[in-house]
Order: C-alpha cells, then sequence, then structure tokens
C-alpha cells in the first residue's frame, strides 16, 4: 500500500477527496491518469481524417479536450460504439483504425499538475483488475493496439520488452503487465490502493456550514477493508465528494436457475476445466464436458478442451445463424479461431455424423435439469427430451457485476429498475455526456458498468467523467 494510502484510509474524518474510483482495471487507470493533470491536447499540425471533426476541432486551437463540449465534437461520430464520447477519444487517439489505417493519435499529452484532481483508486487485485485473473496465454479479443491506454502505444511497449503480437493480437499475461506498467511509468502509483475490498458505499446530505449555507451536493462514504500480505484484514473509510463506479462485470457468473445447477460437477467459470485437466479428472477418455452458451467465453471453453482432446457437448439456445451471436460480427482474419468454433457449431450437431471428433453441438436446445449421476436433461426444438451423461459441465453464459456495496446493491439505478443489471441489457443509466447516474448527482458509472465493453471505448467514459469533474471543480467558491 501507498504512503498516500496509510496516511488516507483511516477514520474518514479528513478533508473530503474530489473522487474515489472503485475498480483498477483499464478504466480506472485511464480516468486516474486524466485526473493527475495528464491533459489532451490537439497538435498543432495534425489534421483528422474526419472533415466535420476536423473543422470543429480547428475552431478551438490551443484548448484542451477537457475544456471543450464533448457533445459538440462528438456530433455525427459513427462507429462500433454507442456512446457519442467513447467514438469520439477513439476516433482522436485511433482516427483511422476502422479503415485499416495506423495513423498516429492527434493528441499530445502535457502534464499539468495544477490541474491534477484529489482521488484514490480502490482494485481488489493488482493495476489491471480482472485482467490478472484471466488465463495469461490467451489471445486478447481486441487487436493489441486497441488495448493500449493514451500516451503509450502497446505496440511500442511491447516493443521494449521484446514481445510481439500474436495476429495483431496480445495475450492476456502481456496486458496484465502492460496495465501494471502503465501505472508505474506514469507516476499514478500513490493514487492507487490494491487489496481493497469496498463493503459498502452511502450518501447524504452535508450539515450546513457555520455561515449557514448548506452544500447542495451529496457527501459520500466509503468504506472496506485492506488485506495485508499476511492476509490481515484492515478496516478503512473515505469521504468524497463524488465517487466513480468502474468494477466492471466479471464479479458473478450468471445462472441458468435450474434443478441440479448448485451440484459439484456443475462450474460457472473456465478456471474449473483448467483445475480439472491439470489434475486428470477429465481426460481424452472421459465422459464428454457439457460446455452451455454461445458466446466467446464458451467458445474458448470448448478451444481450451479440444486442444487436451477432451470429449465437448456444446449446448445453446440460439440457431448457428443468429445475427446476434459475437461470430457473426467478427472479422474471420482477425478472429480464425473462433471462426472455426461456429463453423463447427454449424456443422456439427448430434443427429448428423460427426466432421469433428469428439466434438458435439446441440443448437437450439433447452437444459431442464441436472442429476447427480452426471446426467443433463435437454428439451430439442421438436419438444424431445433427450439425456447426455457428462463429467464436468460448464455454464458460461455471461457474468452481472457485484454491486452490493450500495444501497439496494444498485438496481434502481438501471436503465430498466425492474430488471437485473447487465453490461450489455440493462446497464446503469447514465447521462452520455458525463456518465453521471441519472438517478444520483456524483455517483458516476464507466467501462461495462454504462455499457461499454470493449478497452478501446472504456476510454471515453474516462474522458467524459473528468471533464465533468474539472467542471464542478472550477464552478466551486474559492
Amino acid at each position: 500500500m501507498s504512503n498516500w494510502g496509510k496516511d488516507h484510509l483511516g477514520t474518514g474524518s479528513s478533508e473530503p477527496l474530489t473522487a474515489v474510483i472503485i475498480g483498477n482495471g483499464p478504466s480506472g487507470i485511464c480516468l486516474s491518469y486524466l485526473l493527475s493533470g495528464y491533459t489532451p491536447y490537439v497538435k498543432p499540425d495534425a489534421v483528422h481524417p474526419h472533415p466535420l471533426l476536423q473543422r470543429k476541432l480547428a475552431e478551438a486551437p490551443g484548448v484542451s479536450i477537457l475544456d471543450q463540449d464533448l457533445n459538440y465534437l462528438s456530433e455525427g461520430l459513427e462507429g462500433r460504439c454507442q456512446s457519442p464520447v467513447a467514438l469520439l477519444f477513439d476516433a482522436l487517439l485511433r482516427p483511422d483504425t476502422d479503415f485499416g489505417g495506423d495513423m498516429e493519435s492527434v493528441l499530445t499529452w502535457k502534464h499539468q499538475k495544477e490541474r491534477a484532481i484529489p482521488h484514490v483508486v480502490l482494485g481488489r487485485n493488482l493495476p489491471g483488475g480482472a485482467w490478472h485473473s484471466i488465463e495469461g496465454s490467451m489471445v486478447t479479443l481486441s487487436r493489441g493496439q486497441w488495448m493500449g491506454l493514451p500516451d503509450l502505444p502497446v505496440k511500442d511497449w511491447m516493443r521494449r520488452k521484446r514481445r510481439g503480437l500474436r495476429n495483431s493480437r496480445a495475450t492476456a499475461g502481456d496486458i496484465a503487465h502492460y496495465y501494471r506498467d502503465y501505472v508505474i511509468k506514469k507516476g499514478l502509483g500513490p493514487n492507487f490502493v490494491s487489496g481493497a475490498v469496498v463493503t459498502a458505499v452511502e450518501w447524504g446530505i452535508p450539515e450546513p456550514s457555520g455561515s449557514g449555507a448548506q452544500d447542495p451536493s451529496p457527501l459520500f462514504h466509503v468504506s472496506g477493508f485492506l488485506t495485508a500480505e499476511d492476509r490481515s484484514q484492515q478496516p478503512f473509510s473515505l469521504c468524497a465528494r463524488n465517487v466513480v463506479l468502474a468494477t466492471g462485470t466479471s464479479d458473478s457468473p450468471a445462472r441458468l436457475g435450474l434443478p441440479g445447477e448448485a451440484l459439484p460437477f456443475v462450474h460457472h467459470e473456465l478456471s474449473a476445466l483448467e483445475v480439472a485437466t491439470r489434475a486428470g479428472l477429465v481426460t481424452p477418455a472421459s465422459d464428454p464436458v457439457l460446455i452451455v452458451g454461445a458466446g466467446l467465453s464458451a467458445a474458448d471453453a470448448v478451444l481450451y478442451a479440444r486442444h487436451y482432446n477432451i470429449p465437448v457437448i456444446h449446448a445453446f439456445r440460439r440457431p448457428v445463424d443468429d445475427p446476434g451471436l459475437v461470430f457473426n460480427q467478427l472479422p474471420k482474419m482477425l478472429y480464425p479461431e473462433y471462426h472455426k468454433v461456429h463453423q463447427m457449431m454449424r456443422e456439427q450437431s448430434i443427429l448428423s455424423p460427426s466432421p469433428y471428433e469428439g466434438y458435439r453441438s446441440l443448437p437450439e436446445h433447452q437444459l431442464l435439469l441436472f442429476k447427480e449421476d452426471r446426467q443433463a436433461v435437454f428439451r430439442d426444438p421438436k419438444g424431445l427430451q433427450k439425456v447426455f451423461g457428462v463429467s464436468l459441465v460448464l455454464v458460461l453464459i455471461g457474468s452481472h457485476p457485484n454491486l452490493s456495496f450500495l444501497p439496494g446493491a444498485g438496481t434502481d439505478l438501471a436503465v430498466d429498475p425492474d430488471q437485473p443489471l447487465s453490461a450489455k441489457r440493462n446497464p446503469i443509466d447514465v447521462d452520455p455526456f458525463t456518465y453521471q447516474s441519472t438517478q444520483q448527482e456524483g455517483l458516476y458509472a464507466m467501462g461495462p458498468l454504462a455499457g461499454d465493453n470493449f478497452v478501446r471505448f472504456v476510454q471515453g467514459g474516462a474522458l467524459a467523467v473528468a471533464s465533468s469533474l474539472m467542471r464542478k471543480e472550477a464552478s466551486k467558491p474559492p
């Protein structure tokens, strides 16, 4: 823990921080960079390939992007994301990447310490967040250069580390190392506290000051515990004017809610297959491993099992040609292994001879229950029941964020408060240009919690939050 952490994670009685950031993954790191005084300006000689954006940028030469109207700048931009500010920041950092180009960023960065905003970043793991819990040899979904944070391109970092991109992509282990390195190289370490578990965030209106005037903004109390190297736990408490939720969504795997799902051979994380394989509990001679799901986690499990020649039954509810399947949205050249899985899903069903030895797919099958004798019962598209003997079950159908530290677990903050929070279907409802919650002033959400699911686009949320916080600071009375 840094000296900053030792000094400030005490009783919460000191002057409130401007911001507490909960989550130290790419979202939290990028926001900390912006709040530490690193300020983006357009290079004087830069010409952006998007003519409308170039015209707008030329209207305010020498003015930081943080001080400009993000709504105005982002108007008219289109791309692979729904967030206008995410599209804007991505266009500034990677001007022509969607057209196959490799044009340098039009931004230059100045470290203006007088613009820094007091903040702390709390994370359970080392900086990089969930990237440290992913199998290190797994290849990232996004192109390696898209995983980078401002002013330190991944390809330059990897060149210095004498590492190479595989098919323009990096391993999860490399990216986790890159995020840790980024925090060190940019001098952000004093703001980061690792091993911090937040257990409660509460808010209310501060007491009137001595003059009788009352600050209308809420005051947040953030409490939890720190885990030391000897595994002892030390409580902490912080006060802040603003809280930023940047925890991602991988905390709680989604469940089917079926009878038998709690049986010991049913798991909800890919790591269970890795452990069982290393322990020799599943082998090429075992009954098949049942993999449930049609997303990239399920595809990773299929690839892992096939690598070790472990037989697989792959079940999913959608038809293989459903345009909503992620495989139908990925370029084949960049993701050949995922398209191979999709090809297997399409060409091989349980009813036909197998062109892929040891693999069976069950499209449009609905799981009904698991039995104690390691049997899985399905209903097929015709309404008939089928039973399969399995050695292990992996239910990989997505995950939900764990916001148990918020009142009501954060459900009141979602776009639809009557449905579970979900990065893809029901994120936290935020203003698109500030990322502040529409329900609670001073509470912000970014990254997957706000519907931005790729590292490439979470940085726009950091830009929006930083711009909003700086405007608040500028408007405070002296």
